[in-house]
């Protein structure tokens, strides 16, 4: 019985105690909707999306009235004549697909747009919850935001708004 209590206490003494850590959580969402030069990023790209989206509009506008011309004279047009004109709206139709994926695509111009705008300020935002963490001391900083499995954090654990002052100063 005494051996067992000397293994007991043995094993007990030999595991390392773990200090609790600490952990805080932030809103990038929320701290980048505060952020004028998000809004104003946010803006510029909903222009030149939209301005992008008005021209592919237009290339497949002008491709339905080709093609619904070329139904109304198919009967009275020549068989050549009408391979030509249909592999004419084809090639425009291939030229309105590649435009919207040179605008819209992974590696489009509104991707790169996007990540000239939007990237440094997720860098600033990065910087400050880098410099809170080495402050404060915290192992974890999590993001509560509309993406993440987090449904329920603390008030007192969030720590967007100071972030956010951070970022004011």
């Amino acid at each position: 019985m005494k051996k067992l209590l000397i293994a007991a206490l043995l094993i007990i003494g030999s595991i390392p105690y773990t200090s609790a850590q600490k952990y805080a959580f932030i809103d990038v969402e929320y701290i980048l909707n505060q952020m004028p030069e998000y809004k104003e990023a946010q803006k510029e790209l909903n222009n030149l999306a939209e301005g992008y989206q008005k021209e592919i509009e237009a290339k497949y506008a002008a491709i339905a009235k080709k093609e619904e011309a070329l139904k109304q004279e198919e009967i009275l047009l020549p068989p050549e004549t009408k391979k030509q004109r249909q592999a004419e709206i084809d090639q425009l139709r291939q030229e309105a697909q590649m435009f919207q994926q040179q605008k819209f695509g992974v590696n489009g111009e509104l991707f790169a747009k996007r990540k000239e705008l939007i990237e440094p300020i997720q860098n600033k935002i990065y910087k400050e919850v880098k410099n809170m963490s080495d402050d404060k001391g915290y192992d974890f900083v999590l993001d509560k935001g509309a993406n993440s499995n987090i449904l329920f954090v603390d008030p007192k654990y969030d720590k967007s708004d100071y972030i956010l002052k951070q970022l004011e100063q």
